[in-house]
């Protein structure tokens, strides 16, 4: 997968091939989501829990997720048919990344006339003014939710179930924080420390620092119901779960850990990924994720090629380029943020490319980056994929051993 269009490459015979276990798509999407609202997991069926004259609040993906929320949230706004249209607040779970546009929101909530009816806030983490502060964590993570969030009456979150590189998985309570969360609790979150941890990482939710701590705000925090869907290469739903936030949540990621991770008997020379193309691999930042995926099997030494079109950059907006580029090496970055009184946001992004690079190069084809961009960002520009494998054969003594992982973080290998 690459950009919208994907990108045909040639590869020896005998390349290692890694994908998700291919799961089709339900037969009957709308029936499926109907079904599970209306017969709910350790809950009661929403138009229950809902009541006439409530102010709702529903948190659902931004635009750097592959949610399939043009389908799910018509049918759950019918549910919701006793809350009057403006009393209906849509909350783009953003964390840290930008605000999303009208054309995107057209795009991932399903239609202009739902953002005309409700009510669209996209979350900014940075406003102090539109956040309550609501105590510490155990371990004394500020927790800082959305203003607005924490008013609405019942709270409804949606989100799509996929493993995550630091977090264990994506969905569930992540949906509340970070998405939902101030600058504060986020770096905290993502502090050097808990993403150094080897518990933090693929896969994993339970001793997982980072994870036990966005489970505990959500337990302190906790939506009234909890929506989340799982997805195929081709973007289809293949399965839907609702109802109790943390029972829903624990179903998906084992539905999903037994499809998207897949067990491998060596490690590879060279691996070649993406980020599973739009709009996961809309920039750098997001990108670091596929080049994670690759590292749990490339040797000491190997080789990551990275095919991500980044149509919007490295991105300019947040400060992963800003830090990316303020040293002169990935051990300079590394010793940088590493330092206790260092804090700034999307450091995490630079801490987990710069430990990847202690062990490998990385290369990046891009159609939307110069060959200057890249670099500045310590990667190696690829114009041509199949070159670049040819090139590097005489590295591995002329016959490496080579993997692709074509639809990147959708499959997380593991040795």
């Amino acid at each position: 997968m690459y950009g919208k269009t994907g990108l045909d490459i040639e590869l020896p015979e005998s390349t290692t091939v890694i994908e998700p276990q291919f799961i089709p798509g339900l037969p009957d999407e709308n029936g499926a989501i109907i079904s599970a609202i209306r017969n709910p997991i350790n809950s009661r069926p929403l138009r229950e829990i809902v009541k006439a004259g409530q102010k709702v609040g529903i948190s659902v993906c931004d635009i750097t997720r592959p949610s399939p929320t043009s389908k799910v949230l018509p049918i759950v706004l019918k549910e919701l048919s006793q809350i009057q249209n403006l009393d209906i607040n849509i909350f783009i779970a953003t964390g840290t990344h930008r605000e999303n546009t009208i054309e995107e929101l057209s795009e991932m909530l399903g239609s202009q006339e739902i953002i005309e009816k409700h009510r669209i806030i996209n979350h900014r983490a940075d406003q102090k003014d539109s956040l309550d502060f609501l105590g510490n964590t155990k371990n004394g993570i500020p927790i800082f939710l959305n203003k607005e969030w924490m008013t609405c009456d019942s709270k409804i979150t949606m989100g799509f179930v996929e493993p995550h590189f630091f977090a264990g998985f994506s969905g569930g309570p992540k949906m509340i924080a970070p998405g939902l969360a101030g600058l504060d609790t986020i770096m905290d979150l993502h502090g050097s420390e808990m993403i150094k941890n080897s518990n933090s990482r693929w896969g994993k939710t339970y001793d997982n620092p980072i994870h036990d701590s966005i489970r505990e705000i959500a337990t302190k925090f906790p939506s009234d119901f909890t929506l989340d869907v799982t997805i195929n290469k081709k973007r289809e739903i293949t399965s839907v779960f609702a109802g109790e936030m943390f029972s829903i949540h624990k179903e998906a990621c084992e539905f999903v850990k037994t499809t998207a991770m897949q067990k491998v008997e060596n490690l590879f020379d060279i691996v070649v990924t993406t980020n599973n193309g739009y709009p996961l691999d809309m920039n750098l930042y997001q990108c670091v994720k596929g080049v994670s995926a690759a590292f749990q099997i490339t040797k000491d030494n190997g080789s990551i090629i990275c095919a991500a079109e980044c149509s919007d950059g490295i991105p300019n907006h947040g400060l992963f380029k800003e830090i990316l580029t303020s040293r002169q090496s990935p051990n300079e970055l590394l010793k940088m943020i590493e330092e206790p009184t260092y804090k700034k946001q999307d450091q995490w992004q630079v801490q987990i490319q710069s430990q990847i690079q202690k062990n490998n190069e990385i290369y990046l084809k891009s159609d939307y980056l110069s060959n200057e961009e890249i670099r500045q960002a310590h990667l190696i520009p690829v114009d041509n994929i199949e070159k670049t494998i040819n090139n590097l054969k005489d590295k591995y003594g002329g016959n490496p051993s080579i993997c692709v992982l074509p639809e990147g973080p959708q499959t997380i290998p593991y040795y």
